[in-house]
C-alpha cells in the first residue's frame, strides 16, 4: 500500500511517499499554501498520480503530549483533507521529526525530509511490521 505523509505548515506542507510495498519512505517536493484551492488541488493530484491509498498527517503535539495552536490548526487541516481526498486520512504523532530532518540533511527540503521521518515511523509501527535486525 502506498502512503503519502504530510508535514503540515500554513505556508508549506512537506511531503513524502512510501514505495508500493510500504517499506521505504522518500521525500518529494513540498506543496505551497496547502489550504488554498491550488494547494488542495496539488494534494489531490499527488494522491491520484502516486496511487496513494492513505494519507498520514503529522500531528505536532507538545513534548507532554498536549495540544498547541499548531496542533489545533493541523487537526483542522486533516479534517478538511478527509472531505477533499478520496482516501483515508489519519493523524500521527510527529514529535522530533523536524529535529531529525535538520540533522540528516539531504537534497530535499527540510519539511519533506521531516515528512519522510514521520512516514518511516508510521510504517514501522503498523501491525505485522517488524524492524529489520
Amino acid at each position: 500500500m502506498r502512503v503519502l505523509a504530510l508535514d503540515y505548515g500554513r505556508a508549506r506542507c512537506g511531503c513524502a511517499v512510501s514505495d508500493p510495498t510500504g517499506v521505504l519512505a522518500s521525500p518529494i517536493e513540498s506543496v505551497r499554501a496547502p489550504t488554498t484551492r491550488r494547494g488542495l488541488a496539488r494534494l489531490r493530484t499527488l494522491v491520484r498520480e502516486l496511487e496513494v491509498e492513505r494519507v498520514v498527517v503529522g500531528l505536532p503535539l507538545s513534548l507532554s503530549g498536549g495540544d498547541s495552536e499548531q496542533t489545533i490548526e493541523t487537526r483542522a487541516f486533516a479534517a478538511r483533507l478527509k472531505q477533499e481526498l478520496p482516501v483515508p486520512v489519519e493523524l500521527y504523532d510527529e514529535r522530533f521529526t523536524t529535529r531529525l530532518a535538520e540533522r540528516t540533511g539531504g537534497g530535499a527540503d527540510e519539511d519533506s525530509r521531516a515528512a519522510a521521518h514521520l512516514l518511516e515511523s508510521w510504517l514501522a509501527n503498523q501491525p505485522g511490521r517488524h524492524p529489520i535486525a
